[in-house]
């Protein structure tokens, strides 16, 4: 609609009515009398009530999948030697993260060392025992203790392959120790528990290690991670897990898409919201951790009602919503509404109309122009 057009409509709704016209005298002052002309530059429609699918809108932060994430804790005290990964670094399971001088390490190999020693030689007096006492060369007695020494001389080379293995020991070390050739150096290596990307490095060489407890790399796969999002309880009701979510950063990049995964048994005490936690798939590490994004989260549960395009809704002087509804033939009253979600160009009307009413959706700014005259 051009805009002399409208302003033509605006005008001639404005001329006074001759006195004494009983039509006019019937208008109460919030009602609108349009021509037939007028008429064709407005658009009318009927409501229909229909099955509205909420859409909650969120600010959330962005934080790693702790499913697929690990934090490496140092598996043996002592100095850092070498970092050998930087933040943002790809790396494989098993892959050397940093090297560490150690004692414990030193220790812990010269311990295995000395059990596969004591078990091999051990093993060998108790097979040469037994084919002995098979021929009553030694007594049974002496023959049931050789064996008792084997098999325990066994399991303290097993305990000591363990405590090697839980250190991150490579087999190829493991090899040159079972076959005598290992040069033990009090220098042990922190190795990659999981694949994925470095996401922060927490120690430099020279960084004193203690077993256990300081946390070296946090390592994570950042093909998918977790968006947080703070939900009211108002809205907590429309949201189920596996719900579709839309996430958007403030660079202008493209929607990701996600679901969600996780709604919290207690409300955040600084924000009185509930966390409902988003699984995001994050192709090309666009998310990163701690970053405010914006989320939606489209309900898959419906419920009836009604919803008027955002173009048929108004403002009074004191900004309260407002549409107008066909009273008559070419006559409109204004009715204020209670809204709902927003969902597109489309609100929820949670009262004020009734399915069957017909609105004005566009044109009703220059009624109200003209119902100001």
């Amino acid at each position: 609609m051009c805009l002399a057009c409208l302003f033509a409509i605006a005008l001639s709704a404005c001329s006074p009515a001759p006195t004494g016209d009983p039509a006019r005298a019937a208008i109460t002052p919030t009602d609108v009398r349009l021509s037939a002309g007028q008429l064709q530059h407005i658009d009318v429609r009927t409501l229909a009530s229909t099955q509205i699918h909420s859409t909650i809108e969120a600010v959330g932060t962005v934080d790693f999948d702790n499913d697929r994430a690990a934090s490496v804790v140092a598996p043996f005290s002592g100095p850092v030697a070498r970092v050998l990964v930087q933040p943002g670094q790809v790396v494989r399971k098993g892959e050397a993260l940093a090297t560490v001088d150690s004692a414990d390490f030193s220790a812990a190999v010269d311990a295995y060392a000395k059990a596969v020693v004591a078990a091999r030689n051990l093993r060998k007096i108790a097979d040469a025992d037994n084919d002995l006492a098979a021929h009553q060369g030694v007594s049974a007695r002496e023959n049931a203790q050789a064996q008792a020494d084997a098999a325990s001389a066994d399991s303290d080379r097993d305990a000591a392959l363990q405590a090697l293995t839980a250190l991150g020991v490579d087999r190829a070390t493991l090899a040159q120790v079972q076959a005598g050739s290992f040069k033990a150096r009090a220098q042990g290596t922190i190795r990659a528990p999981i694949a994925g990307t470095v996401a922060e490095k927490l120690i430099a060489p020279g960084t004193l290690l203690q077993a256990g407890s300081t946390a070296c790399f946090t390592l994570a796969d950042l093909t998918q991670v977790w968006v947080m999002a703070q939900v009211s309880t108002a809205d907590l009701k429309a949201i189920a897990v596996g719900d579709p979510v839309q996430v958007r950063t403030d660079d202008g990049t493209p929607a990701l898409s996600g679901s969600v995964d996780n709604i919290a048994a207690i409300l955040d005490p600084d924000t009185r919201a509930v966390l409902v936690r988003v699984r995001v798939d994050n192709p090309g590490d666009v998310l990163k951790k701690q970053m405010y994004v914006r989320v939606r989260i489209h309900s898959q549960a419906a419920h009836a009602g009604l919803e008027v395009p955002a173009s048929a809704l108004l403002r009074d002087d004191e900004n309260l919503p407002f549409v107008f509804v066909a009273v008559d033939a070419g006559r409109f009253a204004r009715r204020h509404v209670t809204l709902g979600r927003r969902d597109g160009d489309a609100y929820e009307v949670v009262d004020g109309l009734r399915a069957g009413e017909r609105i004005v959706v566009d044109g009703g700014l220059f009624m109200q122009f003209m119902q100001a005259q």
